[in-house]
């Protein structure tokens, strides 16, 4: 199942402590799916979820200053 996490807008390193908030809830094998604003997060979000033990199954920039990501629990 796939959960949403809307943290535009939200400053860094807010979209990430929301992520880690958000994913200890979540049944393993689920998805959080990341729109966020901060290019601090772009470096961020994904090494946390390697780091975790998640699995990042989609990341993409929406735009000049936007960005999705998707990361499954593991």
């Amino acid at each position: 199942m796939k959960h949403k996490l809307p943290t535009l807008g939200m400053v860094c390193p807010f979209p990430l402590i929301e992520a880690q908030k958000a994913m200890d809830e979540l049944p393993s094998g689920d998805e959080l799916v990341i729109d966020f604003d901060c290019t601090q997060a772009t470096e961020s979000l994904p090494r946390w979820a390697a780091e975790a033990g998640h699995i990042v199954t989609n990341y993409e920039q929406l735009d000049d200053a936007s960005w999705t990501i998707t990361i499954q629990k593991k």
